[in-house]
């Protein structure tokens, strides 16, 4: 529509965050609605998701309320690199190391992972709620690709870079080996941990401006790393085993609990139960498993799990943690086809926590990975006729992660 600012708020008019916060407040109250998302939070240095404000004052219930009133979304992933976690913040978790871009924005000075990630920030708003009864960091999920080229690249088999001629060959991307260091010295710049990443997808009940901004609003989005995954996702207390294969079955979730991005608050002697339905994109690869991630506060302690729930090809999760039997799919890097007859076109499950604490405060959201397949840059290279560069990881797996939904206890 053309009710618009006739600017927009700039880092010239101020580099704190809290400005453009209140400033879409005086906006809204004008009748013109607006959010921001935070972009990049992986190469933010710590500051992102720091327990403090940018002039060094202790977080309080204010800034926690007019932080999700005018960000209630982030970035989980883009070209420069996945921000849902890092190998050193989780290192329990296998899949942790995905696309993970090392560096501060423009520059190649490393970016402290503390406080810079979705999932340590999902946990510590949960330690504010418990200690100080505010959480800044209750945000739902989408992905974006951060090209600056006409048009979005998040396919690995059709990635052409992100800045034009700056990276528009696989010898500029560094995927395809070169002779001559480049003018700074180096061989290969930073343009290797590109990702081809990523979308948001958003359930809304209609494809309009108000209905997306709804959606937003309540956080009902999810990311992916660039496939078209659908995803469901629910928390409640009376879903049956069955409802999985019920026609209804998206009504009845509805009716009988919240979906992602919601409040699900204590039912007093119950413990929820979480429906997660998964789809593949029919032009990528079939899906592999589901987890679930919880976050959740002990003893004053921050903690995480990650727990697979649904497994391709008839497997069960088995183990401590509960992890999918490998189910076998490859990739042939000499054309980069893979497994068309091993995964799942889809997954569902109806998932109860086996240690839930009707006390503690926790956070649930789901990850969806695909079988393995190229990356970009094993792309790039077979293109070029050369060997993959070995520094760059030569398959991936394409994934999706829903917005968490948060178990509230009573009292």
């Amino acid at each position: 529509g053309s009710n618009v600012p006739p600017m927009p708020f700039a880092s010239t008019d101020s580099r704190n965050p809290e400005d453009l916060w209140r400033w879409l407040d005086e906006r809204r109250d004008e009748g013109i609605e607006g959010l921001a998302i935070p972009h990049n939070s992986n190469g933010s240095n710590g500051h992102m998701f720091k327990l403090e404000t940018v002039g060094g004052e202790p977080l309080d219930a204010a800034y926690a309320e007019l932080r999700m009133r005018n960000e209630p979304l982030v970035e989980m992933t883009q070209v420069k690199g996945t921000s849902e976690t890092h190998p050193l913040l989780s290192p329990n978790d296998e899949w942790a190391d995905f696309e993970i871009f090392p560096y501060r924005i423009a520059t190649q000075l490393y970016s402290e992972p503390k406080g810079s990630y979705v999932r340590e920030a999902y946990v510590n708003g949960l330690v504010l709620q418990e200690t100080q009864g505010f959480n800044p960091f209750r945000f739902g999920v989408v992905g974006a690709t951060d090209t600056h080229n006409s048009g979005g690249t998040p396919e690995e088999h059709n990635f052409h870079g992100k800045v034009g001629r700056g990276d528009g060959t696989g010898q500029l991307r560094g995927a395809v080996p070169v002779d001559e260091p480049t003018e700074d010295g180096e061989k290969y710049r930073p343009r290797r941990y590109w990702g081809g990443s990523g979308l948001a997808a958003v359930w809304a009940e209609e494809n309009t401006r108000d209905s997306i901004y709804d959606a937003f609003r309540r956080k009902e989005t999810y990311a992916t790393s660039g496939p078209r995954m659908r995803l469901r996702f629910f928390g409640g207390y009376g879903y049956t085993d069955d409802l999985t294969s019920d026609p209804d079955m998206i009504a009845a979730a509805y009716e009988g609990g919240v979906p992602m991005g919601g409040d699900l608050l204590a039912d007093e002697g119950k413990s929820p139960r979480f429906l997660v339905w998964a789809a593949r994109d029919a032009d990528s690869a079939p899906l592999q498993r589901v987890q679930m991630v919880k976050g959740w506060v002990e003893d004053g302690e921050a903690r995480e799990q990650v727990t697979d729930i649904a497994c391709a090809d008839g497997g069960l999760p088995s183990g401590d943690p509960l992890r999918c039997p490998d189910n076998g799919a490859s990739v042939d890097l000499s054309d980069c086809s893979y497994s068309q007859d091993l995964g799942a076109a889809e997954l569902s499950a109806i998932w109860s926590d086996p240690d839930f604490d009707a006390a503690q405060h926790a956070i649930y959201y789901v990850r969806v990975l695909e079988n393995p397949t190229c990356r970009w840059s094993t792309w790039d290279a077979l293109r070029a006729g050369a060997e993959p560069n070995p520094d760059m990881p030569a398959t991936i797996q394409e994934r999706a992660w829903s917005s968490a939904i948060w178990y509230v206890p009573g009292g």
